[in-house]
């Protein structure tokens, strides 16, 4: 087509007009192949999506259009190199030059067209993959590294004209430069490679690592970098090594329990614990949950008692029941009938070590629901009841005074004098 345009005598009498109208059709039979390639190859994947039922690309499917895109490329380079030796006028050099440029995008090409590739392997992996298969990103980050470098050293020795092998040789005296520079990728490789093998860490875990003031769920766990969404919807990045040569903690375990920890203490005044006499025993078996537990310390207790004999008989010598011990016993029995408590899982209520604050009364139960809203709206229930119905046992929440406590005192001073 090249020595067709240009076989007109007129050319003979101005070579340069010659190569300049051949380059030009050369130009043009690239573009035209160029789109050609293009219109086809795009064709052939809308069908494609058409089988699969998709009927318009999407986002997800922009990898894809990308390497098609990139594929077509090849197409007109490969025309450039098969033509450029019959344009007329041009010397041998300039012509080779021209082949190894266009060797060289060639390659380049080859090698963006396969990273997006690998970008759309890996979104499909994503997009199918459970919640307990592992991610990909960060070996799908490697191979893209591997082909651009293997491609980075083709596109050098096709510009030189040498051969790669050369290159590679001088790579052993630059052993320690290259481990220098790729330093951190070595190291996130070795992590990621530790992480996707043992599992500690998936893409949707709750993850919480103070020292990078990360406390979120995992959106992305990359090559190089994870990055986490906090709670107050903040991007935390950090090095993907840092999982592991610091500690973390990962909630992934409580979500796959099905139950959620609560662990939280009523701080009761020392001041008002005390024995019940008879008839403050009786007013509160009118509460269901305590029928079998005053029945059994009071068996319990009577047992103890006759054992005394006449020392007995004294009430100092008795063992007697407790306001403490009794509102105890109600909070395991209302605990363990409750609707939204896990049975099934460690449910204690204990008395701790008695503080400057008054007596810690723990509760340590866990949730039917691993959701933060239900979760905190059982927990608000549960408090909410228990500090409402201490006065049915006469105890009190031990309180730092406050200006309202310090005003009645000051009141309560001045109608004595």
């Amino acid at each position: 087509m090249i020595e067709q345009a240009v076989a007109h005598p007129y050319f003979a009498d101005h070579p340069w007009l010659a190569t300049l109208l051949s380059i030009a059709v050369l130009a043009v039979l690239a573009w035209v192949v160029n789109f050609v390639t293009r219109a086809i190859l795009r064709f052939v994947l809308r069908k494609q999506l058409a089988l699969q039922g998709v009927t318009a690309p999407s986002q997800r499917d922009l990898p894809q259009m990308r390497a098609i895109s990139r594929i077509a490329h090849v197409a007109p380079v490969i025309v450039v190199m098969a033509g450029i030796h019959l344009v007329p006028g041009l010397s041998e050099v300039v012509v080779q030059v021209t082949r190894n440029v266009c060797s060289a995008i060639l390659v380049l090409t080859i090698a963006l067209a396969v990273g997006h590739l690998l970008d759309y392997v890996n979104l499909r992996y994503m997009r199918t993959a459970s919640p307990e298969r592992k991610p990909i990103k960060g070996y799908i980050q490697l191979g893209k590294l591997v082909v651009y470098i293997i491609a980075a050293l083709l596109v050098i020795s096709t510009l030189i004209d040498k051969s790669p092998l050369i290159l590679l040789s001088g790579l052993g005296a630059m052993a320690a430069v290259l481990m220098l520079i790729f330093q951190d990728t070595i190291l996130s490789l070795v992590a990621s490679v530790q992480i996707s093998s043992s599992g500690a860490v998936r893409v949707g875990d709750w993850l919480e690592m103070p020292q990078v003031n990360a406390d979120g769920d995992v959106v992305d766990i990359a090559l190089h970098t994870v990055t986490v969404q906090n709670w107050d919807k903040t991007l935390t990045t950090f090095p993907t090594r840092k999982l592991v040569s610091d500690s973390f903690k990962n909630w992934r375990g409580m979500t796959e329990s099905g139950g959620r920890r609560i662990k939280r203490s009523l701080y009761l005044d020392q001041t008002s614990v005390r024995f019940m006499d008879e008839n403050e025993v009786a007013s509160v078996r009118h509460f269901a949950v305590l029928d079998d537990y005053l029945a059994e310390k009071e068996a319990e207790l009577s047992r103890w008692n006759e054992s005394l004999h006449e020392s007995g008989r004294h009430p100092i010598n008795n063992r007697r029941v407790t306001n403490i011990g009794t509102f105890r016993a109600y909070v395991q029995q209302y605990l363990e009938k409750h609707p939204q408590i896990r049975q099934d899982m460690t449910l204690l209520v204990r008395q701790l070590q008695p503080t400057a604050e008054g007596i810690p009364l723990e509760i340590y139960c866990f949730t039917a629901t691993t959701s933060w809203g239900p979760y905190e709206d059982i927990q608000s229930d549960i408090f909410d009841h228990l500090l409402a119905i201490l006065p049915q046992f006469d105890l009190r929440v031990f309180q730092q005074p406050t200006g309202a406590d310090v005003l009645r005192l000051g009141q309560s001073l001045r109608l004595q004098q």
